[in-house]
């Protein structure tokens, strides 16, 4: 059995930082990186279940990113997946989710996985489509934002929780193979060991062009994207007043307060 997780280095911010030129972005000497939170609880998911097999069960990682995102990949190596792949070509700058998730979707289609694990969304974007639209490109079932799973190796059906709004859990159930993106709390995350960083070293990644996963530019980038950044921007700050006293006070304040914003 095959599990492929899909996995993301994200960008965090320093407290200073400063935009791009063309003011769509940060400058990335103002990130810091490292592993999506989110992918943490998916790659623990699926070693879990291995760990809990008797059967033989393959855990690969796979990340659409530069030379610098190895070291998301080796982090997961270091926890216990068995084999990572990155995927890079210069023509997959400016690719959004829906570009992403076309080529994640070769990937998958190359690996012949049974299950795919993607977090349900990135802790730098957010935009929690990588996943779904993977899903679609596929054409297999997927449930979005799982927090817990049933699933016994060699089934053809696994059973899942995921979160509803106003506090709601459902319960269904989903043929396999298919693709769940994964909510934080599902688990709880292993600390990679000294011994299991040391072997992650040394373990070969493999690496894919877009000619490998019979892809052209423009399939991706700009040119493959359904979305563009416009703008990025820094929102104006508002202002605030604790306001205190009796109630009398506080009412009289309020209406201050008003009639100034009115202009009155």
């Amino acid at each position: 059995m095959k599990i492929l997780v899909p996995i993301k280095q994200v960008a965090t911010l320093d407290e200073d930082f400063e935009l791009r030129d063309d003011g769509r972005d940060v400058d990335p000497d103002y990130f810091d990186k490292d592993l999506n939170e989110w992918d943490e609880y998916s790659v623990e998911e699926a070693l879990l279940i291995k760990e809990a097999s008797s059967s033989d069960v393959e855990v690969i990682v796979v990340t659409v990113g530069p030379d610098d995102a190895d070291e998301a990949l080796r982090k997961c190596l270091a926890k216990g997946a068995d084999r990572a792949v990155r995927v890079w070509d210069d023509a997959l700058e400016e690719s959004d989710s829906l570009a992403i998730a076309r080529v994640l979707a070769r990937v998958a289609e190359k690996e012949s996985p049974d299950m795919v694990f993607a977090g349900t969304q990135s802790s730098d974007a957010a935009y929690s489509s990588t996943g779904v639209a993977l899903a679609a490109f596929l054409d297999w079932p997927h449930a979005a934002v799982v927090s817990k799973l049933d699933y016994a190796v060699g089934a053809d059906k696994a059973v899942f929780h995921r979160e509803l709004e106003g506090g709601l859990l459902e319960e269904g159930e989903i043929q396999c193979p298919c693709v769940l993106t994964i909510q934080l709390g599902i688990n709880a995350p292993r600390y990679a060991s000294l011994r299991g960083i040391k072997q992650a070293k040394s373990k070969q990644l493999d690496e894919l062009s877009l000619d490998d996963l019979g892809l052209s530019a423009s399939d991706v980038g700009a040119q493959g994207s359904a979305s563009r950044v416009r703008r990025v921007f820094v929102p104006e700050k508002g202002q605030a007043e604790l306001i205190g006293g009796t109630a009398a006070e506080q009412a009289e304040r309020l209406a201050r307060i008003i009639k100034e914003m009115r202009g009155m």
